[in-house]
């Protein structure tokens, strides 16, 4: 008896990243007919394809680069995926707050510009799923809504404007390219383990925690207590792009993948700081105080334990996220957001068994 040849292959991008090797063996798992390529950048190669050999046969690891038009692809290989791909998932893109603006637009602006080229190419494409972030919103502040974009805002890093650019050119294609949108929050660990890849965003907490605890005085409190800040567990995130994916409802949307009840910045440091220190913030530093004191990188040092300044900035930004469509779609297939309480302490209990680990240390 012979194995019937997969009838669908997907081009994606960012393996073996956090969420691209999760994201991998879903869709694998879900669809025994899907071959998946890989494009890797050649540096990563080695290490995808280790991974690869450790999600299925199914995976092939394409070494190339988004940032050229051709992707970094002879022109004969890149001829044969065109005329044999028939979905494209995009998650590669420079995720530092402080990466440096040449770079953040060659690999978030005209890596994005390349790919969308490349799926007007493919013969066979039946959809792009694009991945971009909820903080395509920059600045702005209240209730923003799925269907909205441009609304004059200005950035808070070269990470949020180009990623906004990114979604601009995404969204001009969508007319041609049946193409879905997701919008994920900050994105954290598994809400069941608590793996994660790196400890950066809100992990820089617990850093700031365990540098607190070193020092006698109350804990310091510098979250807002107006401002949510949503985070969002990487499972999560996984399972909404792999059904929304599935979903033919889902094409021409942007979808919010966020918490749809965040709590309040200043209660999640409570928590984290309860379930890491058994102890809670008591004394509150005002935003402005913060800032001055980050900016300044010995009292950085000696304070935050060097958590960047453009990290802290999302403590204190009043922004919410309007979630109507993606649960809509997501509640069939049975999924909703965990709420932070649910998993803070499986979080927190995997950072304390690495902590030490050079290995999570952000790059």
């Amino acid at each position: 008896m012979h194995a019937t040849s997969p009838s669908r292959t997907t081009l994606i991008t960012g393996f073996p990243g956090f969420i691209g090797a999760r994201l991998i063996g879903r869709l694998l798992e879900d669809d025994p007919e899907l071959s998946v390529v890989a494009l890797v950048e050649p540096r990563m190669a080695d290490r995808a394809r280790t991974a690869a050999a450790g999600i299925s046969p199914r995976i092939t690891v394409q070494p190339g680069d988004i940032t050229d038009p051709l992707l970094g692809l002879p022109a004969d290989r890149h001829a044969e995926l065109a005329a044999t791909v028939t979905g494209v998932m995009h998650l590669a893109a420079i995720y530092d707050l402080a990466v440096p603006m040449a770079l953040a637009e060659a690999v978030n602006v005209h890596g994005t510009q390349h790919i969308v080229d490349f799926c007007r190419a493919c013969e066979r494409l039946e959809r792009h799923d694009y991945v971009s972030t909820a903080y395509v919103a920059g600045l702005r502040s209240g209730r923003v809504f799925e269907s909205e974009l441009a609304a004059g805002q200005t950035f808070k890093n070269h990470y949020e404007s180009t990623k906004f650019a990114a979604e601009v050119i995404v969204r001009a294609s969508m007319d041609e390219i049946p193409t879905a949108i997701y919008r994920p929050a900050i994105v954290v660990g598994d809400s069941r383990t608590g793996e994660t890849q790196k400890f950066d965003g809100p992990y820089y907490i617990l850093r700031f925690l365990e540098r607190s605890l070193r020092r006698p005085g109350p804990l310091l409190q510098i979250a807002s207590e107006e401002a949510s800040f949503n985070v969002v567990p990487v499972d999560f995130v996984v399972e909404a792009m792999a059904a929304a994916s599935r979903d033919e409802r889902a094409l021409g949307e942007t979808l919010h993948l966020v918490d749809p009840e965040p709590v309040a910045a200043a209660e999640l440091m409570r928590l984290m700081a309860q379930a890491y220190a058994g102890r809670t913030p008591t004394l509150r530093l005002p935003p402005g105080l913060v800032d001055k004191t980050v900016a300044n990188r010995h009292l950085r040092r000696f304070l935050a334990a060097d958590t960047p300044r453009e990290s802290l900035i999302y403590l204190n930004h009043p922004v919410s996220f309007d979630t109507a469509r993606a649960t809509e779609l997501l509640e069939p297939h049975g999924l909703r957001c965990p709420r932070f309480p649910e998993y803070v302490t499986t979080l927190v209990d995997f950072f304390r068994r690495h902590e030490d680990d050079p290995s999570f240390v952000p790059h």
